[in-house]
């Protein structure tokens, strides 16, 4: 194996090619924890998973486990879940409300801020120099920021703001929202977590991966009698997009569009869900609810952990070179509860338990990962449609719904980060 100096990928990047030890290499794994995931923006979650006052849940950036806490002043703040005493994980429970945290261990406690209000047997630190409450609290996230209630962090203390890290991004998280009549959504169904023996750069990759539906998924789609898979079809009119900083998107909105027909990306018709038609029109009007409806929701990947396939949000946690873990919920729309109810029923339908979506996506993943261990071939050919990609309107890089336009974006990213000083 040959090992590579953090932040430094050499030639292992190429145009339309990278080197299978990207995705097997353990010393480059510890690299992109440094320089990617303790560095740059990271999904944390969503505002609407702790709504009130002093609520809190564990969430993790990374491997590194964090608690996303609404303090009593109401600011959300991201604490790291580490007592600065002996290093014991404070908070061992996945939600609650809690206005103080205490360790298990030796009792320290410490206010949801992350401040330290005191020790146990507080006589042992009396008139020590070096026991300062204001040095002893919990860590703090140094960069916390919200977009349409999708919260971000950086341990990095400075860089791009969420913002220029977003970047053109940031509209199909406006398009998710859309597609509520209160034009917000809610992250309230509950999470069903995914364990795949793979990189997480094949999992980041997949997500807007064109190529693969109308193969990886042909026996859902017909046993669902879906129409899903004409839409990653040779003769699709769909897209892919590359917005940058890591972020892509197959855009589908181009074949709902020649049909013109309200709701088909979910798979239904207006006349099913008369009640999310009528808050829809009364909320935008009855031509641009209609434009909505028939455009739906994005297939978006923001770097590097968030995902949004239509109707699910996914989180990606990367544990090690090899194991990764996939948090999935149903997207649920406030002021839709007709549509969340479908909404929770097709996610279980495609990456529940017996669900067979992503059950599909899963075997590719860990085929993949034992079949890039092999040396020969080294490279892996990210080629495909490159010569026909062009700048959109916008100045994106787009190509078909079948190319790897996406492939090459992330990894030009991941280039810049991981040789960044």
């Amino acid at each position: 194996m040959t090992v590579i100096q953090p932040g430094i990928v050499g030639d292992r990047i190429q145009s339309n090619r990278v080197h299978g030890s990207l995705y097997t290499d353990p010393a480059l794994f510890q690299a992109e924890l440094e320089h990617i995931w303790r560095k740059t923006w990271v999904y944390v979650g969503h505002e609407s998973e702790i709504p009130n006052l002093n609520d809190f849940v564990m969430k993790s950036i990374g491997p590194q486990p964090v608690l996303m806490v609404r303090g009593r002043d109401g600011v959300v703040r991201v604490l790291q879940n580490r007592c600065p005493h002996r290093g014991n994980q404070v908070c061992v429970q996945e939600q609650g409300n809690a206005a103080i945290f205490v360790c298990s261990y030796h009792s320290w406690t410490f206010a949801n801020t992350g401040d330290l209000i005191g020790f146990a047997f507080p006589e042992g630190y009396r008139d020590h120099g070096d026991a300062e409450k204001k040095e002893l609290g919990l860590g703090r996230v140094p960069r916390v920021e919200a977009y349409r209630g999708f919260v971000f962090a950086s341990f990095g203390t400075d860089g791009p703001t969420l913002a220029e890290h977003l970047g053109g991004a940031a509209e199909t998280l406006d398009r998710v929202c859309l597609a509520s009549p209160e034009g917000e959504i809610e992250v309230t169904a509950g999470f069903l977590k995914h364990k795949a023996r793979s990189n997480w750069k094949f999992i980041v990759e997949n997500e807007c991966d064109g190529y693969h539906p109308a193969f990886v998924h042909s026996s859902i789609f017909g046993v669902a009698d879906s129409g899903i898979g004409g839409l990653y079809g040779n003769q699709s009119t769909a897209l892919t997009r590359d917005y940058g900083n890591g972020h892509t998107e197959v855009d589908l909105r181009p074949e709902f569009r020649k049909t013109g027909v309200p709701l088909q990306w979910f798979g239904t018709t207006a006349e099913r869900l008369p009640a999310y038609v009528a808050s829809m029109e009364a909320a935008y009007g009855n031509e641009r609810a209609r434009e909505i409806m028939i455009d739906g929701t994005p297939h978006v990947m923001i770097y590097p952990n968030l995902f949004i396939a239509e109707i699910q949000l996914f989180v990606i946690q990367p544990l090690a070179v090899d194991l990764t873990v996939q948090h999935v919920t149903a997207l649920q729309f406030k002021g839709a509860p007709d549509l969340n109810r479908r909404m929770r029923q097709q996610t279980m339908g495609s990456v529940g338990p017996a669900g067979l979506l992503l059950a599909d996506d899963c075997e590719m993943y860990e085929r993949t990962q034992r079949g890039v261990a092999a040396r020969d071939p080294e490279w892996l050919f990210l080629g495909r449609g490159e010569q026909r990609e062009y700048r959109d309107a916008d100045g994106f890089r787009v190509g078909h719904a079948t190319d790897e336009t996406p492939s090459r974006g992330i990894w030009r990213h991941y280039a810049g980060l991981m040789e960044a000083v």
